[in-house]
Formats: C-alpha cells, sequence, structure tokens
C-alpha cells in the first residue's frame, strides 16, 4: 500500500528501469524525455540515488498506461499523485471510467459510489455521472464525507 509522496518516489526510483525498458527507451531518450541527465538516470536505476519528486510525477503521468506503474499506483496513477500532493484530500470533480477494474465499491447510496483502490488503498467518492468529486487515505474521513454528501442530496 502506497500512501505517502517518499513510498511512491521510492517504489517508482526502484521500477524506473523497468519502466523505461517496458516503453522500449534507450537511457538516454529516457532521461531526455523525463528531462533529467543520462547520469541521474544510471543513478537512480543502479539504485545509489532515487528520483526527485518531479520526476517521480512525470515518469507516472508519460508512462500511465506501462503495466509497471498502472502495478504500482493502479489504473489511474495522476489520481493518486493528485491525492497524495494535496496531502490526502482531494476536492476537485473530474471524470473517472467508473472503477470497474481497479476499485472495490464499499457504499453505493443516493446516487454516490464509495470506492477503494485495491493497489494504493486510497478511496473516493464518485456521483452517478462517474465523476470523482472528493478522495483521500483516510477511510474515515471519506465515510464521513459520503454521509454527508448522501444527506444533502435527500
Amino acid at each position: 500500500m502506497i500512501v505517502t509522496r517518499d513510498e511512491v518516489i521510492l517504489k517508482v526510483s526502484e521500477k524506473m528501469r523497468l519502466i523505461r525498458t517496458e516503453a522500449g527507451y534507450t537511457q538516454d531518450k529516457m532521461a531526455e524525455i523525463i528531462g533529467v541527465s543520462k547520469k541521474t538516470l544510471v543513478q537512480i536505476e543502479k539504485g545509489r540515488a532515487f528520483a526527485g519528486w518531479s520526476t517521480v510525477v512525470t515518469v507516472c503521468a508519460l508512462f500511465r498506461e506501462t503495466e509497471t506503474v498502472k502495478f504500482l499506483l493502479g489504473d489511474e496513477p495522476l489520481e493518486v499523485l493528485e491525492t497524495i500532493a494535496r496531502e490526502g484530500i482531494d476536492y476537485r470533480k473530474e471524470k473517472t471510467l467508473g472503477g470497474k477494474i481497479w476499485w472495490r465499491e464499499i457504499l453505493r447510496e443516493n446516487g454516490f459510489i464509495l470506492q477503494q483502490n485495491i493497489i494504493s488503498q486510497h478511496f473516493r467518492i464518485l456521483d452517478e455521472d462517474h465523476f470523482r468529486i472528493y478522495s483521500s487515505f483516510e477511510e474515515g474521513a471519506a465515510k464521513e464525507r459520503f454521509y454527508e454528501l448522501v444527506k444533502e442530496g435527500l
């Protein structure tokens, strides 16, 4: 379960070589794409250094369709990163695919769905049109917001 910025940095740094090879890039090309020197990329791949947060976000954004990134963060890696970057809670409304594969439904009531990501373990609330209206790593906070929305919707 990945819930902190440092844990994401560690996991992505550990898998950098795998992400690069899965995408089919040389070290030179990958370094150019993600905006680091080849020397820095080599250090990360050899486990001598960790990627910085901005590099991790870049890698996860540009390579979000790779199996490696999906394995680390689920089908919507940017949502996980956004929630972490916003210190565990995100209230922005954004369209999702509805969470049919990487999500477990916790509660459904009055047009709202509370789901938990099976990879990152974070929670989110969707409206009836599959827009994410809340996400958090805190189950209690997510349930509290879910019941507030259900009550408001009556």
